[in-house]
């Protein structure tokens, strides 16, 4: 191979100039790549900002409303839902308005009972928040020449709702809820029915001012779903249970 090109009118490089540019074709290929990864790294560092902010993308076959319903499901509930009944050990955040000093977190006794200033013992337990509320209005309300000031009462932690599961199932033990739940939920609860268990004589243990009862369970038909039951409003509803209540699966 010549070290010059044949002259030519358009071609006169000889073998120096053409090894110089080979060696600026090789430089300009470097200073590329290294531009390249120059603009690569604040990307990377962006997408590594968003990873630890929001997490990593979801996996592939898995959607986003899947992801929110497991996060929904992870999240503690602390707070009662409508309806709730307050039960002894609950604690109750008691406000009223314009009122700092009587604004207050208290805890209901054994007895069901609690104390505000103004208003003096009131029983709380299987009662309502609004219940409460308006009972502790009316016991302050001579104190006051005008109407007296509004009560909120809410229920800050439900620790008080608590049952027990015991007998044939999965996770037997004791249970607390923020919310009234039915037999049917309770055995959910604790896992399900274990092998050999006889449901259809499940009994609710109760204690009562009169004496600790028993109440039936009809779980047997409900469980055999459409086989056993008809459309429509349950002719029997399950029973609802109680903060000390046991549910037994013999």
């Amino acid at each position: 191979m010549a070290d010059c090109l044949p002259p030519t009118p358009r071609n006169k490089l000889c073998g120096n100039s053409m090894r110089e540019l080979r060696q600026m074709s090789v430089w300009q290929s470097k200073a590329h790549r290294a531009a390249g990864s120059r603009i690569k790294w604040p990307l990377q560092i962006a997408l590594s900002a968003v990873i630890l902010l929001y997490g990593p993308p979801p996996a592939r076959g898995q959607s986003v409303s899947a992801l929110a319903a497991a996060a929904s499901i992870a999240e503690p509930m602390t707070n009662a839902q409508p309806g709730y009944r307050i039960n002894a050990g609950d604690d109750l955040d008691v406000s009223v308005w314009g009122e700092e000093k009587m604004t207050r977190i208290t805890r209901v006794l054994p007895d069901g009972t609690i104390n505000v200033p103004l208003a003096g013992t009131i029983t709380a337990a299987a009662k309502t928040v609004e219940q409460v509320s308006e009972e502790i209005r009316q016991r302050i309300a001579p104190n006051y020449r005008t109407s007296p000031p509004e009560v909120t009462v809410t229920v800050r932690d439900a620790t008080g709702m608590r049952f027990y599961v015991v007998g044939k199932v999965r996770t037997p033990g004791s249970f607390s809820t923020g919310r009234a739940v039915d037999s049917l939920q309770a055995l959910s609860m604790a896992g399900g029915l274990a092998e050999f268990a006889d449901v259809k004589n499940a009994v609710i243990l109760r204690h009562t001012a009169d004496g600790q009862v028993v109440e039936p369970v009809r779980l047997a038909s409900v469980l055999k779903g459409h086989r056993r039951l008809k459309p429509g409003e349950l002719a029997e509803p399950l029973p609802l249970l109680r903060s000390g209540d046991v549910l037994v699966i013999p």
